[in-house]
């Protein structure tokens, strides 16, 4: 490891003022992901700005009805919430399914969105990688790239974005709220992550010295909401893919409806085009599998992940199902789900 500078300012002013004009440095939180980084050599910052003992580690209750979440609000705290589990269980449900306990005790709500993707070439500095190093290529696309993107990739990067919590938050309508030397400003949830492009290096639209400050949730979704995750084995693995979803059905018909993808894509995926196409109609699984698809024909698998296309179709219209109060046809087989 490289040797850094290190600061520990007492207020978000001071944590943004360090930063400013540093271009070399970088916030510190939890440091589950950026210490591991700066272990393998993938990133090297000069200066660490820690602001993990800044006060910004409450959940607190918005006028609206609504939550506020501290940047500093640890991973554990958050699942554990009353509020989070009763109001938002996709939330709850996506945290539990990150990482293991000890790194939830650590990690941190702005850590979790800003961790970067896993992709192997990303995190062997022997290899050349877009994201890492611009211009220097991405191998991944005809090399390994099973648990890749499949949607809204690009020539330049196939790398996936790897929290589980932001595909909750993107489904949530969730509002991220950052601080600079300009001052204050809110960007939501679903606009927060980018795209690959031609700038696959740029994961966020955070500017120079902006912190993550608070996440906020609007009122919780007047339906039942969850998340479910596939992934190569029962724990401590990220999502091949995943869905977070909350279904208002009246009178056997959607009213409304929120679906996101993880595991797909650079981002989080919202998919508004199967809301679109869930809105109005007949809550029923073939209705699920129709609105599902729909989203699902802009995926543009490689060679050895199109496997991800059916296990995420599937994935999301038995969410779908089961929040509709449908039967449950495994259940009812005795196969597992």
């Amino acid at each position: 490891m490289k040797e850094f500078a290190y600061a520990r300012p007492a207020d978000v002013d001071a944590a943004i003022a360090a930063l400013s004009g540093r271009p070399d440095g970088a916030f510190l939180g939890g440091g589950t992901n950026l210490v591991d980084l700066m272990k393998l050599g993938v990133t090297a910052p000069a200066l660490l700005v820690d602001v993990s003992r800044l006060p910004l580690t409450a959940i607190e209750e918005r006028p609206d009805g609504g939550l506020t979440i501290g940047a500093n609000v640890r991973n554990s705290d958050l699942a554990a919430h009353p509020a989070v589990r009763t109001r938002y269980p996709a939330l709850s449900q996506a945290v539990l399914a990150g990482a293991s306990g000890q790194i939830r005790n650590a990690a941190t709500t702005a850590g979790n969105l800003l961790q970067r993707t896993r992709c192997l070439y990303f995190q062997d500095v022997g290899k050349p990688c877009n994201k890492r190093l611009p211009g220097s290529g991405c191998p991944a696309r005809d090399g390994v790239h099973r648990d890749l993107a499949v949607l809204g990739h690009s020539p330049h990067c196939v790398a996936t974005h790897p929290s589980d919590m932001a595909v909750a938050l993107a489904a949530l309508d969730a509002v991220v709220h950052l601080r600079g030397p300009d001052g204050g400003r809110t960007v939501p949830l679903t606009g927060f992550h980018r795209l690959p492009g031609e700038e696959p290096h740029r994961d966020t639209v955070i500017g120079p010295a902006e912190l993550v400050t608070a996440v906020e949730l609007p009122p919780a979704p007047a339906g039942p909401s969850a998340f479910r995750k596939a992934r190569d084995r029962a724990s401590y693995a990220f999502a091949l893919a995943s869905v977070a979803a909350a279904l208002e059905v009246r009178d056997g018909v959607v009213r409304e409806a929120r679906l996101a993808f993880g595991g797909l894509a650079h981002k989080p995926w919202r998919a508004r085009v199967a809301e679109r196409a869930l809105r109005g109609a007949p809550a029923t699984e073939e209705e699920f599998a129709r609105a599902v698809g729909s989203e699902l024909a802009a995926a543009e698998p490689l060679r050895d992940n199109a496997f991800k296309v059916p296990l995420a179709h599937a994935l999301a219209v038995r969410v779908l199902a089961r929040l509709a109060g449908l039967p449950d046809h495994d259940a009812a087989t005795g196969a597992g789900r």
